[in-house]
């Protein structure tokens, strides 16, 4: 559970503005996101399968620079 402890003095608009930060550091919103819609399992994984395939192409592509580097 996100909370922000008001200081003393201070502006509840620089409090609200660390409670948003608090909820995006903690992936509050993005769950959100996800969970707007219902999302059939079949397309879940789908979704999981392309995201490992992006983040394969991406690190081999960062490795193939670092080879081209030294």
């Amino acid at each position: 559970m996100i909370g922000v402890i008001l200081k003393d003095g201070e502006p509840i608009e620089s409090a609200l503005k660390r409670f948003k930060r608090e909820c995006v550091n903690a992936g509050i919103q993005s769950e959100i996101k996800r969970r707007e819609f219902y999302e059939k399992p079949s397309m879940q994984k789908k979704r999981k399968i392309e995201a490992a395939v992006r983040k394969r192409e991406k690190k081999r592509i960062l490795l193939l620079k670092k080879d081209k580097a030294h």
